[in-house]
């Protein structure tokens, strides 16, 4: 992946299993969900080896993407944009919730505990889950292109962030909780399933922004 500035697996567990189960009630915004808090962009900024001046740097262009590596602060599992869609709905609707999500070129970014890159596709390999959707695990020694600190604005800014950068899940806390193998094993696995299931089912309704949904970061646990 690129960027305009650099800011430079055995069965799931029990627990993975049956996660625990978000709290009913509509799903609302806890902040402006194009936008990052600053101790959020303090933690992105921890995995760079200079987070002062990285940080600083990037604050100076608050609305372009950035570089950041993996494997320290948190790793990154990547997935096609349905797909990821779908994950995020168990992750929320049945199980404990995600860490800061992003959507970068028509993949999924899921930002996932350090560790999650070696464990998950071996993991993955143990189970019937499809193998046909492509799923990226970024972990030490890659980076990956992030979404600006505060959304576009002005006339251009809805479809430029369609096929660019933009956070599903803002990070909104300097130590956010972030998933692991197991639980991002789990969520792929019945992300899967919902699919297979749902194949064979007709829409009536006209396409639009599948994107548009947004997720209360208040829910997470």
């Amino acid at each position: 992946m690129s960027s305009s500035t650099p800011l430079h697996a055995a069965a799931p567990s029990p627990t993975a299993r049956t996660p625990r189960a978000a709290p009913a009630g509509p799903v609302g915004p806890a902040q402006d969900a194009g936008d990052v808090t600053a101790a959020g962009a303090a933690w992105l900024a921890s995995a760079e080896t200079y987070p002062r001046s990285a940080l600083a740097l990037w604050r100076s262009r608050p609305t372009a993407p950035a570089v950041l590596p993996c494997g320290s602060a948190f790793d990154v599992v990547s997935v096609p944009a349905v797909f990821g869609r779908r994950i995020l709905d168990r992750l929320w609707d049945e199980g404990p919730g995600s860490g800061p999500v992003a959507a970068h070129r028509g993949r999924v970014l899921l930002f996932a505990a350090p560790g999650t890159a070696s464990r998950l596709p071996a993991l993955l390999e143990w189970e019937e889950w499809g193998r046909e959707v492509s799923v990226l695990c970024h972990g030490t020694g890659d980076a990956v292109t992030v979404p600006p600190l505060s959304a576009a604005e002005g006339p251009d800014a809805g479809s430029g962030d369609r096929l660019g950068s933009r956070w599903l899940v803002a990070p909104d806390t300097r130590h956010p909780w972030l998933p692991g193998p197991e639980v991002m094993l789990w969520a792929c696995v019945r992300a899967a399933r919902s699919a297979a299931s749902s194949a064979v089912r007709i829409s009536i309704f006209p396409g639009g922004d599948q994107s548009a949904k947004v997720y209360d970061v208040s829910r997470r646990r």
